[in-house]
């Protein structure tokens, strides 16, 4: 099934207690689509750069199966930059250098053949390029997934909502799930922020896991995998949420049953981006890679009861 995927190709230069790095390939688009590839090849990206951005870069793309003619190149231009510094825990950072660039004033426009596509992934971009990526759909695509931050809700509400109100599933943190829907109780966020629109609600716990919420009161708790080396945490929501819609795409099935596997194949990519600083440890997986960290999350949580007395 074919997926789209927008958001950001960017560099990022990345600090952490265990190295540091100057400019890298990143971008939630990058990782989304990296990690996606591994369940499917039907991925078409659309994005934007400078002329500074690597050719070898855009090889690593293809290479992944990922169509690129959505793909503006700006010559004359630069390409998105973050910079940032991670504390102690690994999950709080301060962010030191923001230069948006080519993406000041990013206009997607969808080539024809992207148009159809089945499955759309919303990177964290504005939310009125998320609503223009909408905006030119041929038909109404069979899962629209999106991701967005607190820096929308502070600046961009309005629009934000507006977005909302037409995706299926959203995609969050705590932190963000609770001021989205000023409630503190998770589970009070979810049927408050359910009720704006979408039919899923993934909130996303970092090191603690992640939790999936639908309109039927269902709820479902993925673990995230202790792991003895944590290099970069920058690129881990959005390699889960590759594999989480790149495994639906693969399979066809958005039923709730479905989405709970999708959410453990989300969390495995998740799992081997934080390994390796940037994209790295997302280049250059096997199957049998990815077979095996998705077992171990089998193993982590898989356990026989017996609810009668003996």
């Amino acid at each position: 099934m074919s997926l789209l995927v927008v958001g950001t190709v960017a560099f990022d230069a990345i600090e952490t207690p265990f190295g540091k790095t100057d400019k890298i390939i990143g971008g939630a688009a990058t990782f989304i689509s990296l990690s996606a590839s591994y369940f499917t090849k039907n991925i078409s990206l659309v994005s934007v750069i400078g002329g500074d951005f690597p050719q070898n870069g855009i090889d690593m793309l293809h290479n992944h199966g990922v169509n690129t003619k959505g793909l503006q190149i700006r010559k004359n231009e630069k390409t998105f930059f973050w910079s940032g510094k991670y504390h102690n825990d690994m999950n709080t950072r301060d962010t030191l250098v923001t230069e948006l660039n080519v993406l000041a004033d990013f206009d997607p426009v969808l080539p024809e053949s992207y148009k159809e596509c089945e499955y759309i992934m919303l990177g964290n971009l504005t939310p009125k390029v998320q609503m223009r990526v909408l905006d030119q759909l041929n038909s109404k695509p069979k899962l629209v997934v999106m991701d967005t931050m607190n820096f929308w809700m502070n600046i961009a509400m309005d629009d934000l909502l507006k977005v909302i109100n037409r995706v299926d599933v959203l995609t969050i943190n705590d932190e963000e799930a609770r001021q989205l829907s000023g409630q503190y109780s998770l589970v009070k966020a979810a049927q408050k922020i359910l009720a704006m629109g979408p039919d899923y609600l993934i909130i996303k716990k970092g090191e603690h896991g992640a939790l999936l919420f639908n309109k039927n009161k269902q709820v479902f708790f993925a673990p995230a995998l202790p792991l003895e080396d944590v290099f970069d945490p920058t690129g881990a929501g959005d390699s889960f949420a590759g594999g989480f819609i790149g495994h639906l795409a693969s399979t066809g099935s958005t039923s709730f049953e479905n989405m709970k596997r999708s959410i453990i194949f989300g969390s495995a990519m998740a799992s081997f981006s934080v390994e390796k600083f940037g994209t790295e440890r997302l280049e250059n997986l096997s199957q049998g890679d990815v077979d095996k960290r998705v077992q171990r999350f089998v193993d982590l949580v898989q356990f026989d009861i017996s609810l009668v007395e003996k």
